[in-house]
Formats: structure tokens, C-alpha cells, sequence
């Protein structure tokens, strides 16, 4: 049974079986409800490589993340699938890893897969140098690439990003102005948005007249999951005579291994010191107190995402970026 046969059967045209398979809105209910029930009455299943032949689309989206165990880009994965598919479009998952020719491999398979678009979740796929994104300009020139908080200025790709920078400067300072003044930016990513984050904490430390020597920050090189890795990193920056009376960490994660610290030192919260996180996860509410964390808006910024490429699709003048505000979210880890 093929779509040619539904289309005998039901007394309609190719393409109003196309339409009603793709749920346009310019069939009419009699005729929709006529077609499904045809197509139910034979068991007829669509193949989607067929349907993507003749209407020039998969209706499916690439999707492309560097870790799926990090617990951020899980989420954004999640967000993102359930809007697609809100739309009656599916998704084809890579996840690449963090090396450069792995990228473009999964990239280029996804190009072959016929995808309708691509969308790269998280900041890890934008590099400083042009070259290194040439992947992305390459995948671009054929069809529509998202990136969801990272920004690259090229044809065909579109931005939706969190003002890390903004966030992290306005958190650091008032972290500052509530009295913590030795305060530790622990942090564990180089990608697009953790260099932002960095230089909105080395921009509000700056403010408040601490040259670059005071500034203390600490990178942590191990698994995101290995807390108790975090607490040590934490307890050898301290033991090599570092004392620091806040910690402001790039991510929920690490915020809870702060935590974990200064309890296993006999700190009192907030009182001895204050501890501070980013993405408002599950995390946050999972420890005692529990934790203050800028909220960077992540199922708002998925949702944007979607639209966004939803809009290219469909042939609209898009925005080529979006910037949303993050929100500290004051919980009992800060005073």
C-alpha cells in the first residue's frame, strides 16, 4: 500500500494525502477525517524517506550534542524534542563528544540523513577561530543550523542565547555588595558560554578594584558527575593557603560540591560562607540549605529555538539572534 493507493482509494489528489499526512491546515476536516480513515481502513504506515521525496522534506531535524549525560544539555535535548514533535516533526540525536573531526563527521551525517535542519545544543560546537566553524558554514549553506546558547555570525544560522555574562556580573556583585568579599569563581568549561561567564565575573571583580592577582578562580578537570573529585579540588585550592569566604560556581553541580565543602570544613551557610550556582537545575533544591542559582531561562530559550527554526522553515524573516535574561533565584545558600 502506498500513497498513490490512498490517494485512488480516497477519491483525492497526491498531494492532498501529502498534506494530510503533514498536517497542513489547507486540507478541510471532512476531507482529513476522509483520508485517515482510508489510510486506517488499510493499515497504511507513511515511509518517511518517501514522503520526504516528494514534498522536499524529511519533516526531521538533526539534533547535536557534545555530552548527553550532562545533566543541562539532557534537559535541553528533552525540551527540544517535545516541541518538535509538538509540530510533527521527529529528530535524529548525534552525540559527537568534544573532538573537533567528530563534530563534522555527525555533522555531515546528518546532511545525508536529508534533515530539514540542525540544531547544535549547547556552546561547545563554536570555536574562536573561523576555520574551526567552517563545519557549521558548510551545513549551513543547505540547510537552516540553530544554535542554542552560542552565537556565530553566518548565512543560514540562527542564535538563541542566555546573557551568561550579564548574569554572572550582576550575581558576582551582588554576592560582593552582601558583605562576601573573598570570593572563588569555580568553573569547569572553556565553551561559548563558560568564557562569557568568566569574563562576567573577572568584569564585576574588576569593578569592585580587584586586580587580576586577587581574583581567585579555580578549574576543575574531572567528571561532571564525580562530586567528590569537586570537593577535593575545592579542599587542595584552600590547603595551598587560598581562604575564601564565597564560592560562585558555573554550574549547579559544582555549586553543590561547594556546598559539600564548606560542610565537610564546619562552615556555617551563609553565614562562614555563601555559595552561589547557574542553571536553577534539580540540583538546586536537592541540598541543605538549598541553593541559590541564576535561572538562565533554558525551556525558554529551547522553545524560542523552535519557533525560530519552525519560522525559517516556513520561509519567514527570522531574528538571527535572540538574548534572554537570566534571574538569580535567592534560596539559602547566599545572605
Amino acid at each position: 500500500m502506498t500513497i498513490y493507493d490512498i490517494s485512488e482509494k480516497a477519491g483525492v489528489s497526491i498531494a492532498t494525502v501529502s498534506r494530510v499526512l503533514n498536517g497542513s491546515k489547507n486540507v478541510s476536516a471532512k476531507t482529513r477525517e476522509h483520508v485517515l480513515e482510508i489510510m486506517d481502513r488499510y493499515g497504511y504506515t507513511p515511509n518517511a524517506f518517501a514522503r520526504g521525496l516528494g514534498l522536499n522534506t524529511m519533516r526531521t531535524i538533526g539534533i547535536m550534542c557534545a555530552d548527553s549525560s550532562d545533566p543541562y544539555l539532557a534537559k535541553a535535548i528533552y525540551f527540544i524534542e517535545q516541541k518538535l514533535r509538538a509540530n510533527n516533526y521527529d529528530s535524529l540525536l548525534c552525540c559527537t563528544g568534544y573532538d573537533p573531526k567528530a563534530k563534522a563527521a555527525s555533522m555531515n551525517l546528518l546532511i545525508t540523513k536529508k534533515v530539514d535542519g540542525i540544531i547544535l545544543a549547547g556552546s561547545n560546537f563554536v570555536h574562536e577561530k573561523a576555520c574551526e566553524n567552517q563545519y557549521i558554514a558548510d551545513a549551513a549553506a543547505q540547510v537552516p543550523v540553530m544554535l542554542l546558547n552560542a552565537d556565530l555570525d553566518l548565512p543560514n544560522v540562527y542564535s538563541v542565547v542566555s546573557d551568561d555574562y550579564t548574569s554572572m556580573y550582576t550575581a558576582t556583585l551582588e554576592m560582593f555588595q552582601s558583605g562576601t568579599e573573598d570570593i572563588l569563581y569555580f568553573y569547569n568549561s572553556n565553551s561559548f558560554s563558560g568564557k562569557r561567564k568568566l569574563a562576567g565575573f573577572l568584569a564585576a571583580m574588576e569593578k569592585m578594584h580587584f586586580s587580576a592577582a586577587e581574583v581567585m578562580t579555580r578549574f576543575y578537570r574531572g567528571s561532571h558527575e564525580d562530586i567528590h573529585a569537586m570537593v577535593a579540588c575545592l579542599k587542595q585550592f584552600h590547603e595551598n593557603g587560598h581562604i575564601f569566604h564565597g564560592i560562585i560556581a558555573a554550574d549547579d553541580i559544582l555549586a553543590v560540591a561547594g556546598v559539600k565543602y564548606a560542610r565537610e570544613m564546619h562552615y556555617r551557610i551563609p553565614e562562614d560562607i555563601s555559595v552561589l550556582g547557574y542553571n536553577n537545575s534539580m540540583p538546586a533544591l536537592c541540598c541543605e540549605p538549598e541553593l541559590t542559582s541564576i535561572d538562565n531561562k533554558q525551556e525558554t530559550l529551547c522553545q524560542h529555538l523552535i519557533v525560530t527554526l519552525l519560522g525559517v522553515l516556513e520561509g519567514k524573516e527570522m531574528p538571527k539572534k535572540t538574548v534572554f535574561s537570566g534571574e538569580i533565584i535567592k534560596r539559602g545558600t547566599t545572605r
